[in-house]
């Protein structure tokens, strides 16, 4: 495991969920980068990088969010932890396969948050499905194009550093 680039990568999704937050609908958002963060952290590398996403990413979107800190935390904790254990078992190597994973993790993280929000609270809180089914669709929808992005980008490397080699052979000098 890296840990400067879980560490990035977890950062990263939770700049860009609080970059995004404004395009909420109705004041609530409809989509969960951090989540996707955590589980793309967990399944590129193991579950420890997943349970230390989890961990950074739901502390740090709960201090930003001005929640309960650490419900988030735990949650994502947990979701990171096992999409972890569950890629490790099962070799998930394409980006459906992945994206499925994801929208299991982001099913999961919900119901876990309602847990937790209603042993702190003593009350259950409200359970849209439309809601859930549409953070679902829409995170799933986002780590697919971030598992292609991510399988795709070794070889835009590899194509550019080939194209820089092959001029500098060609020149006669």
């Amino acid at each position: 495991m890296r840990f400067p680039v879980v560490l990035a990568t977890v950062v990263g999704a939770v700049f860009a969920q609080a970059l995004l937050a404004r395009y909420a609908v109705g004041g609530r958002p409809v989509f969960d980068l951090v989540l996707v963060g955590v589980v793309f952290v967990a399944l590129r590398w193991d579950a420890r990088a997943g349970l230390l996403g989890g961990t950074v990413g739901g502390v740090l979107q709960d201090v930003l969010s001005g929640g309960v800190a650490g419900v988030g935390g735990l949650a994502k904790t947990l979701v990171g932890g096992a999409a972890g254990g569950i890629g490790a078992r099962f070799v998930i190597t394409r980006p459906g396969a992945r994206a499925l994973l994801v929208a299991g993790a982001s099913v999961a993280h919900r119901l876990v948050m309602v847990a937790l929000t209603a042993l702190i609270d003593q009350q259950w809180p409200a359970l849209s499905p439309t809601d859930m089914l549409v953070e679902t669709v829409v995170n799933t929808a986002s780590a697919w194009l971030l598992f292609r992005a991510a399988d795709g980008w070794p070889a835009i490397v590899e194509r550019r550093r080939t194209r820089r080699q092959a001029r500098w052979v060609r020149r006669n000098w």
